[in-house]
């Protein structure tokens, strides 16, 4: 008779490693990317202003 507890054990911390790591990778990467500075709600309010004016752009939007 063959023990398969061992496996799955492997198996579920290995998911739960994967999961972990992703997590702290997409926390770090936008971290880098500026979604935590102070201007972290300006494509948010770029958007808005997009909308109210029909889909063009404001003359406060930046293009770059």
């Amino acid at each position: 008779m063959h023990d398969y507890v061992y496996p799955s054990v492997f198996l579920a911390y290995l998911l739960f490693f994967l999961c972990f790591a992703g997590a702290i990778f997409f926390l770090v990467r936008s971290r880098r990317d500026g979604y935590w500075g102070k201007e972290s709600e300006e494509p948010k309010y770029r958007m808005l202003a997009d909308d109210e004016s029909g889909g063009k752009p404001t003359d406060d939007s930046k293009t770059d």
